[in-house]
C-alpha cells in the first residue's frame, strides 16, 4: 500500500494559479536552499477518518464564515526609500503569491529598496523573558444562550461522566487557501456540506498562519472562530496557534509603516507584510473582534504527548521555561510592548529548520525537555523545502503524500506547501 492510499486527499479546490514562492523574507539574514533529504518513510502516515458526526449548532457571537463584512478605509502606502512601493508589490505578486524565484534576484530586490541583509541569524539571548502587562481586552459578547432561546435543540448528549476524550487532529498553514480548507474539513468528516461543525467530541489545533498569499485569510479567520464555538458545544473543541503570520498580521495592522530597527537597517510591518504576499482586502476586512482573538492566540500547547508549535525553531526556549511562561510573555508583549519588540518577536519566530540534520533531535530534545511531551508537530517550514524537493526540474508540482516525519521520528512536519501548489494538510494524531 503506497503512502497516497494511506492518507487519500480530495481534489484541491481552484483558487487560481501558486506562483511558486520563496519562504518568508525579513530584511536581516537569508534562508539557504535546503539540500536532499531522505523521503517519506513507508510508515510515516496514519488514516484521518472522524467516526462523529452530524452537528447543526449556529453561532451566536461570530459571523458565519461566508458573511461580508463593512470595509475599512484603505491603508495608505508605505512612503520613504527603504519600503516596498505598491508598484514594487504588484510586481512581486500575482494575486498575493511572490513570483520571484531565484533568492539572489529577491536580495538584489531588497537591497535596490534599501533593505539590505544581514548574512547570519541574530540569536538573542533573552532567555526566560517574561513580561507583566494587562490581557488585552476582551469581546463583551452577552449573556449566553438557553436552550430554549436556541432555534432547535443541539443534536449531541452530554459526556458520560470519566469519558475520554475525541480524537486529536492538527492542522498544517492555510495561507488563506479557504476553499482547500473546506474541502479538505469536509473529507474529513469534521464539518458538513455547510460548512458546519460535525466532528463530535473531536479535538482540532490549527498550527498557525491563516494570513497571506491566499485568497481569502479573513475568510480562513472566521471559519474557524465559528467552528470554536460550534465545536464547544459538541463537547470537542477547536483551538489555534499564533504563527508568524500573526504576528506580522497583527503588526501591520498596528503600527503601519512606522520604522522598526531591524538588524540590517530600518523597515517596517507594512512592508515586510507585503513583501511576504499580504493581501490588502485582508487588512481593510480586519475586525476589532478578529484582532482581539488573533492577540490571544497561545504560541505553544501539549496535547496527548505532542509538543504543538508553529515555527520550528527553538526561539520559544527565549521566552520562558514552560508553555505558561511561553504564552504569557508573548500575550504580555502584544498587548504593551511596542513596535521594536513586536518586530524581535516575529523576526525570532520566523526562524526554522532547527529539527534538521544532525543536530535537528538535539534540538528536539531541548524544547521537550523544557516543555514535556515525546513528540514535536509544527507547521512554518513546507515539506518540500525540509525534503530539497522544492524545485523540480520539470516544473511539476511537489508531491505531498501526507505529514513528513523526521529526526529520528520526533518530529512532524504539516506545512505541505498549498501556497506552492502542494496540500493543505489535516492529519489525526498520532501519526505512526
Amino acid at each position: 500500500m503506497t503512502p497516497e492510499d494511506r492518507f487519500p486527499g480530495p481534489e484541491q479546490s481552484d483558487s487560481g494559479p501558486r506562483h511558486q514562492p520563496d519562504l518568508d523574507v525579513l530584511p536581516y539574514g537569508s534562508y539557504y536552499e535546503p539540500a536532499e533529504a531522505p523521503g517519506y518513510g513507508a510508515d510515516g502516515y496514519g488514516e484521518t477518518y472522524s467516526g462523529y458526526g452530524g452537528a447543526r449548532y449556529l453561532e451566536q457571537h461570530w459571523p458565519a464564515a461566508h458573511q461580508q463584512h463593512p470595509q475599512h478605509p484603505q491603508q495608505q502606502p508605505p512612503h520613504g526609500q527603504e519600503h516596498l512601493q505598491l508598484a514594487d508589490h504588484a510586481a512581486l505578486h500575482d494575486h498575493g503569491r511572490p513570483q520571484i524565484q531565484d533568492h539572489l534576484q529577491l536580495q538584489e530586490h531588497l537591497q535596490v529598496h534599501g533593505q539590505v541583509q544581514e548574512h547570519g541569524q541574530d540569536h538573542g539571548q533573552d532567555h526566560g523573558r517574561v513580561l507583566h502587562h494587562e490581557d488585552p481586552p476582551t469581546i463583551e459578547l452577552g449573556p449566553p444562550l438557553s436552550e430554549d432561546d436556541l432555534p432547535y435543540s443541539t443534536p449531541y448528549p452530554p459526556p458520560e461522566p470519566g469519558a475520554p476524550p475525541g480524537p486529536l487532529y492538527v492542522v498544517g498553514d492555510v495561507h488563506g487557501y479557504l476553499d482547500e480548507l473546506v474541502a479538505e474539513l469536509q473529507h474529513q468528516g469534521l464539518i458538513d456540506a455547510d460548512r458546519h461543525w460535525s466532528a463530535g467530541r473531536s479535538r482540532i489545533w490549527f498550527l498557525g498562519d491563516f494570513t497571506d498569499r491566499g485568497p481569502d485569510g479573513i475568510g480562513v479567520i472566521d471559519l474557524v472562530m465559528q467552528l470554536a464555538a460550534e465545536a464547544a458545544a459538541a463537547g470537542g473543541y477547536c483551538r489555534a496557534l499564533m504563527g508568524n503570520h500573526e504576528l506580522l498580521f497583527l503588526g501591520a495592522h498596528r503600527y503601519g509603516d512606522e520604522p522598526v530597527q531591524s538588524t540590517a537597517g530600518t523597515a517596517s510591518f507594512l512592508a515586510a507584510w507585503r513583501l511576504n504576499g499580504g493581501q490588502q482586502h485582508d487588512l481593510e476586512r480586519l475586525e476589532a473582534h478578529h484582532v482581539s482573538w488573533l492577540s490571544r492566540l497561545p504560541a505553544i500547547a501539549l496535547e496527548d504527548g505532542h509538543l504543538l508549535l508553529h515555527s520550528d525553531t527553538t526561539a520559544y526556549l527565549e521566552y520562558g521555561e514552560s508553555i505558561a511562561a511561553v504564552n504569557d510573555a508573548v500575550h504580555d508583549l502584544l498587548a504593551d510592548e511596542g513596535a521594536d519588540e513586536w518586530w524581535d518577536a516575529f523576526r525570532r519566530f520566523t526562524k526554522r529548520f532547527a529539527f534538521r540534520g544532525e543536530g535537528g533531535p538535539v534540538a528536539v530534545h531541548e524544547l521537550l525537555g523544557a516543555y514535556g511531551g515525546q513528540r514535536i508537530v509544527h507547521g512554518h517550514s513546507p515539506i518540500p523545502y525540509l525534503t530539497g524537493t522544492a524545485h523540480a526540474e520539470d516544473g511539476a508540482p511537489p508531491h505531498i503524500p501526507g505529514p513528513y516525519v523526521y529526526a529520528d521520528d520526533l518530529a512532524i512536519a504539516m506545512d505541505g506547501g498549498v501556497t506552492m501548489e502542494g496540500r493543505l494538510l489535516i492529519a489525526r494524531l498520532p501519526v505512526n
